[in-house]
């Protein structure tokens, strides 16, 4: 090749490295758009609100403590229920977010264990539980909301029933009666599809 061929290849070369060092500097000064459209300080902002606690989570606070517990049981609507005692530990947990339970008593005097957690869901603007014991090996899951005046709680859901082998729709409530007493109440749908009274648990502050 002559010189001058070599001389214009080379500087070619330059010109091309040159635009692609100055196309690299522009690409690091330049922010990429996040998630949405949104920039990082909307996206940092959006984050905090939805992790911060709120009103929700101070309501469940309140039944932080010891409860004497007073159970009533029905597998047969139209018979008398089961009665037992026991006691629930409650706390909130990660940061004030989630209140959990654990509960031990007896249950067809049976020794029972159960574990709940209880939360708010910013996002969802729903409350959330779970709920798992030792007289199963699923895990119940539902969603609710609280009416007008902040004292009752309403839960759906879905739960397991090995004795009709299918899936049932549920329903919960917990009322606040006042700070040292609350009342839980369960629904399943029975064999006749309709709605019947599974459980009813008195609450009564351990002072």
């Amino acid at each position: 090749m002559k010189p001058k061929g070599i001389l214009a290849g080379l500087a070619l070369l330059v010109v091309v490295a040159a635009l692609a060092i100055g196309a690299d500097e522009k690409a690091k000064k330049t922010t990429m758009p996040a998630a949405g459209g949104m920039d990082e300080k909307a996206m940092m902002e959006a984050w905090a609100k939805f992790m911060a606690p709120g009103a929700e989570h101070k309501l469940m606070a309140a039944s932080v403590g010891t409860w004497d517990t007073s159970v009533k049981s029905w597998m047969d609507p139209s018979k008398p229920p089961m009665e037992s005692k026991g006691t629930a530990e409650n706390r909130m947990i990660l940061g004030g977010r989630f209140l959990e339970q654990r509960f031990t008593g007896t249950m067809m005097d049976q020794p029972f264990e159960g574990l709940g957690y209880t939360g708010y869901d910013n996002y969802k603007k729903k409350y959330v539980t779970t709920w798992m014991d030792s007289m199963g090996t699923g895990i119940m899951t539902g969603l609710g909301t609280g009416d007008a005046n902040g004292k009752t709680i309403t839960f759906t859901g879905e739960m397991d029933d090995p004795m009709q082998g299918k899936t049932l729709p549920y329903r919960n409530t917990i009322t606040m009666v006042d700070n040292d007493h609350q009342v839980f109440e369960m629904w399943c749908e029975g064999a006749d599809g309709k709605m019947a009274r599974m459980m009813e648990i008195h609450y009564t502050r351990k002072k």
